[in-house]
C-alpha cells in the first residue's frame, strides 16, 4: 500500500536583509507544514541575495555554529520536519572566500549532512551583459553527499551542479533515489535550460528531482527564474510553481523508483564507467 510522503520546495525572492528573509522563510515553512510536508527544501541563498556578490561574506558563519545554522535547526525541530537548508555561506581558512553550503537537519533539529557546492558559476550570459563570478567569493567543495532519510536515500546538489551529469551518476552510484536541489537560476538560463536539465537528470538516473528555486525580481536588480519543481523518475513534472514566491507540496513516491528501475533497467545497461573522483561524505 502506498503511503503518502509529502515533500515541499519553497520558492523565495530573497533580498539583502537577512532578518527579513528569515521571517519570510519561516512563514513559508509554516505554510508547507500546514499542507502536510515532512521534508522541506529551501532555495539557494535563501538568507541573502546581496547588493554585491561579496555581501554574502558578511554573514559567513563558522562551520559548527552561527545564527543561520541555529535558525535552520530551530525550524526543523519546531515543525518536526526534515529540512534541507538551501545554502548558507561558511567561513574557510581564506578570509576572502566562503563555502556555499547546503545543510540537512532532521526532525529533531540535528545536523545530519553537509554538502559544499562543487561547481561555481563563473559565466557571462550570451544575451545581454550579465556576468557572474562565484569564484570571487566561494571556493568549491570536494565531496559528493548522499544520506539515508525516512523518505528514501537522498542526494544533494546546488544550482549550477545541474549541468554536470557526472555528479548525478556519482549520487546514483551511492544509492540516491531522489536529489534535493536548492537553486537560483537566472531568468535567462532558466528559460532556456531549467526544465530540460531537471527532466534529463531525473530520466537518465531514474530518480526524483526536488528543486527549490529563487523566483522573481530581487532588490539587487537580478531576476531569477523560479519554477521550483518535483520531477519523477520517468521525467514527468509532478508539480511546479511559476515565477513568484510560494510553496510547492507534492507526493514523493520513492517506491516507484525501484519499480521503474526494475521494469526499465537503463541504469544497469551502462557500458562506460563514470568515475567520480571526489570522495563520499554524509556529515
Amino acid at each position: 500500500m502506498h503511503v503518502m510522503t509529502n515533500v515541499a520546495a519553497i520558492q523565495m525572492a530573497s533580498g539583502p536583509q537577512p532578518q527579513a528573509n528569515l521571517l519570510e522563510a519561516k512563514r513559508l515553512l509554516r505554510e508547507a507544514v500546514e499542507k502536510g510536508a515532512k521534508l522541506v527544501v529551501l532555495p539557494e541563498n535563501f538568507a541573502m541575495m546581496g547588493m554585491q556578490e561579496t555581501d554574502v561574506l558578511k554573514i559567513a558563519e563558522e562551520p559548527q555554529a552561527g545564527p543561520l545554522q541555529a535558525f535552520l535547526a530551530e525550524q526543523a525541530r519546531r515543525f518536526g520536519i526534515w529540512l534541507v537548508g538551501g545554502t548558507i555561506p561558511l567561513k574557510t581558512l581564506r578570509g576572502d572566500r566562503a563555502r556555499s553550503t547546503c545543510m540537512v537537519f532532521d526532525d529533531q533539529g540535528e545536523r545530519v549532512a553537509r554538502y559544499d557546492k562543487l561547481h561555481l558559476f563563473d559565466v557571462r550570459l550570451p544575451d545581454g551583459d550579465e556576468r557572474y563570478t562565484e569564484s570571487r567569493i566561494y571556493e568549491p567543495g570536494e565531496q559528493i553527499v548522499t544520506l539515508d532519510t525516512p523518505f528514501g536515500r537522498m542526494g544533494l546538489a546546488v544550482c549550477y551542479d545541474l549541468r554536470f551529469p557526472e555528479l548525478f551518476r556519482g549520487l546514483l552510484d551511492q544509492g540516491a533515489e531522489f536529489v534535493a536541489m536548492p537553486a537560483a537560476f537566472t531568468a535567462q538560463t532558466g528559460q532556456a535550460h531549467w526544465d530540460i536539465l531537471l527532466r534529463a537528470r531525473a530520466i537518465e538516473n531514474q530518480m526524483f528531482m526536488l528543486a527549490a528555486a529563487q523566483g522573481g525580481f530581487h532588490v539587487n536588480g537580478r531576476e531569477t527564474y523560479g519554477h521550483s519543481a518535483l520531477i519523477d523518475p520517468w521525467g514527468r513534472v509532478v508539480a511546479q510553481l511559476g515565477r513568484n514566491p510560494g510553496v510547492l507540496v507534492a507526493d514523493l513516491g520513492c517506491e516507484c523508483v525501484g519499480r521503474i528501475r526494475t521494469l526499465f533497467p537503463a541504469v544497469q545497461h551502462r557500458r562506460l564507467a563514470c568515475d567520480v573522483e571526489v570522495s563520499p561524505a554524509s556529515g
